[in-house]
């Protein structure tokens, strides 16, 4: 989708077994965002997503895929009526589903056992955000306030910020407009805010 991002998170992906009438079910569960945890973007920003952030998107259509790929569904949540759950806790956001009978969810549960495959990533695109300019203190942040869309949530072999353009064309806009100005006159920008 146009203007679609991604992200990963460094927390791993999880496998349980559980018995439901005799029948040994195989879950899976991780984070595909975690709130406060402040994330480096290349050389010129860093991101965090605040609490909050995913309060208008969980009723979203929400597929669970692997590596982001469509032909790869593991799980969908189909405004929560789905096989794929989504919560949102302290940490973040938690997806959990169960595995599917389709060869690549088992040879994906497989990896995920033997840890060969941890971690996570999301696609989405963003509603509100905000921006602050500390002089000296690194590279600006982007604060996540609002998700307008919530695409996807997966597994991932490669986590990459493949998609930071479009983070670095909404900062773009935002900057202070003067160069040179003083770090008291930076701060009146730390709370401007976009929405798009």
């Amino acid at each position: 989708a146009a203007g679609q991002e991604r992200r990963f998170v460094e927390h791993i992906v999880t496998h349980e077994t559980r018995d439901e009438n005799g029948v040994e079910l195989h879950e899976i569960s991780g984070y595909a965002a975690m709130f406060n945890k402040e994330t480096k973007i290349g050389s010129w920003m860093r991101e965090v997503v605040l609490p909050g952030a995913f309060d208008d998107v969980m009723a979203d259509d929400v597929r669970c895929l692997f590596n982001h790929n469509p032909d790869l569904i593991l799980a969908r949540s189909n405004n929560r009526a789905g096989t794929l759950k989504l919560e949102v806790d302290t940490v973040g956001l938690k997806y959990t589903y169960t595995t599917p009978n389709r060869q690549y969810a088992l040879d994906l549960q497989d990896a995920i056992i033997a840890g060969d495959v941890s971690q996570s990533s999301f696609a989405f695109t963003v509603k509100e955000q905000a921006w602050e300019y500390i002089e000296d203190e690194g590279p600006d942040l982007r604060k996540i306030i609002k998700f307008a869309r919530l695409f996807d949530v997966s597994p991932v072999t490669y986590p990459a910020y493949n998609d930071t353009t479009v983070a670095k064309r909404s900062h773009a806009p935002a900057q202070p407009p003067v160069k040179g100005l003083t770090t008291n006159q930076k701060l009146k920008f730390k709370n401007s805010q976009i929405h798009y």
